[in-house]
């Protein structure tokens, strides 16, 4: 056993929004754009006036228990089951879920210090409005707000939640990140993905263009960092353009091999950040410091690769290193079916946090139970990772 002498830092841990989460705060004439409706005697999600199944129970007043999918990611899954056999039946949902109070006493039964506290069903929104960006802003002021005027986004110094922003009107973005900021955030979240604001995807905008200077500027004055959490991207579309003639909706618990093997999360992740470093958003802001939460690390060295070959290739065209770049700016959360140890090899053991995904079924069922899976890191590696990493984020240290 290993001898744990330090307070457990956890990247990601997450709560269920509740209706009022989204519809508390929000204008009247956006109310259309996001509802709550009855299906056959069930409570569904309607976004843009379309009914949405990307998450089965919006209400979340029965959830997958915590971790009951873990053996399906470790690939311990010799009879086939389905992902929803595999997680067994849902459980009803303790307060613990939703609420920063109830989780922080969670928290001390877990003997886990701190952590991110990151919303769930706000993934649903980009995707579905790409078209209407002022409802997309809308809709994360609302949740922001109802965040910062409840649990507070640095609840006791302890739980921090995330709040989300849309960078398409970068004034806005701005406007909400110091909204934010003045209400205590240490972290903002940004979906992995083209900047969501106009339906055609060719129209699309990379997070690192120069237009949203300003939204970094900020960031690198404050010294917060920026979450890229797995969300709903609208990397699936690869896989319904193969074999649904692009129709149809991202259902992210309905498991097949194609898809899966397309990697939609680990594209999405890989692009998002290649566009940061090849865009120059490090090299104009260098106190920017960006986490990879929930979206693994097999993407990892093959896109490190390409950044070396492509360095080789236009050594003008980077103002400096770019694999040197990406491993000073960017933090990485691996699953804990990834090997870790490599991990810390390539990006450096101060640049891997981790993250134990509670209370969703994907994540572990026990926070503690990652040091298995880092038995062979060193007793100062193990301390890097699982404490002072994050720490150091949260209080903006920069080095």
């Amino acid at each position: 056993m290993r001898n744990v002498n330090y307070p457990i830092y956890d990247v990601d841990r997450h709560f269920y929004e509740p209706p009022e989460a989204f519809l508390t705060h929000l204008p009247k004439e956006f109310r259309k754009e996001f509802q709550y409706v009855q299906v056959n005697g069930r409570t569904k999600l309607a976004v843009g006036g379309v009914l949405s199944d990307y998450i089965p129970n919006p209400t979340f007043d029965v959830v997958a228990a915590p971790g009951s999918h873990e053996k399906w990611y470790r690939g311990d899954n010799p009879e086939g089951l389905s992902l929803r056999e595999v997680g067994g039946e849902p459980i009803p949902s303790d307060p613990a879920f939703f609420d920063g109070e109830a989780h922080l006493k969670v928290m001390d039964e877990q003997k886990i210090h701190a952590g991110l506290f990151i919303p769930t069903l706000a993934s649903v929104i980009e995707e579905r409005l790409a078209d209407k960006p002022q409802v997309i802003a809308a809709l994360m002021h609302s949740s922001n707000r109802w965040l910062a005027e409840g649990c507070g986004f640095a609840r006791e110094n302890r739980l921090f939640p995330v709040p989300m922003v849309n960078l398409y009107d970068v004034d806005r973005a701005v406007e909400e990140l110091e909204f934010v900021l003045k209400s205590g955030a240490r972290v903002v979240g940004i979906r992995p993905a083209p900047v969501a604001g106009t339906r055609n995807p060719l129209e699309g905008r990379a997070p690192g263009h120069p237009e949203f200077d300003p939204f970094w500027a900020r960031v690198n004055e404050a010294k917060i960092f920026v979450m890229l959490h797995v969300s709903d991207s609208g990397y699936d579309k690869v896989n319904r353009w193969w074999t649904a003639g692009g129709k149809g909706e991202f259902r992210p618990f309905e498991k097949e091999p194609f898809g899966e093997v397309l990697d939609w999360m680990g594209r999405a992740i890989s692009d998002t950040l290649a566009s940061l470093v090849c865009h120059g958003v490090f090299d104009r802001f260098p106190d920017v410091r960006v986490a990879s939460l929930e979206n693994g690390s097999n993407w990892l060295e093959p896109l490190l690769e390409r950044l070396a070959l492509n360095y080789k290739k236009m050594p003008r065209a980077f103002k400096q290193d770019p694999v040197a770049s990406f491993k000073k700016h960017v933090f990485i959360s691996p699953f804990y079916e990834d090997p870790v140890l490599r991990i810390c090899e390539v990006m450096g053991d101060n640049r891997v946090l981790f993250g134990s995904d509670w209370p969703h079924p994907e994540g572990l069922s026990h926070p503690w139970d990652f040091f298995k899976d880092i038995e062979d890191l060193s007793d100062a590696q193990a301390q890097r990772v699982m404490s002072t990493n994050l720490k150091g984020l949260l209080e903006g240290v920069r080095d």
